[in-house]
């Protein structure tokens, strides 16, 4: 269900630039990797250490990381859309797909 989400969230981006081709509208889908937030938390009802299980042996993207690229993709001159952007740590080849050290 996770893998489905993501692929509708792509397409509906998909979709909605190309029913906007005529205006000035942009759509970028942001597909960011492993982010250390406080989701974990939230996700184990405030177990610290199942969520800091989840980040352990492998340096997180930060939330910072995001919103720079973010900014980045938004002061774009109106000529350039940028359609897609993916953005994993560096030991990450997949969203599933993670390298953590021991």
């Amino acid at each position: 269900v996770y893998c489905a989400t993501k692929a509708a969230v792509k397409m509906l981006g998909d979709a909605i630039r190309i029913e906007t081709i005529a205006t000035d509208i942009k759509v970028t889908t942001i597909m960011p990797g492993i982010v250390e937030t406080p989701f974990s938390q939230v996700r184990f009802k405030g177990d610290s250490d199942r969520a800091a299980a989840v980040y352990a042996g492998v340096e997180a993207l930060t939330p910072e990381d995001i919103a720079e690229i973010i900014a980045f993709v938004i002061s774009r001159p109106r000529r350039v859309q940028i359609s897609d952007v993916t953005i994993l740590a560096n030991q990450q080849a997949t969203g599933s797909m993670i390298h953590k050290s021991k």
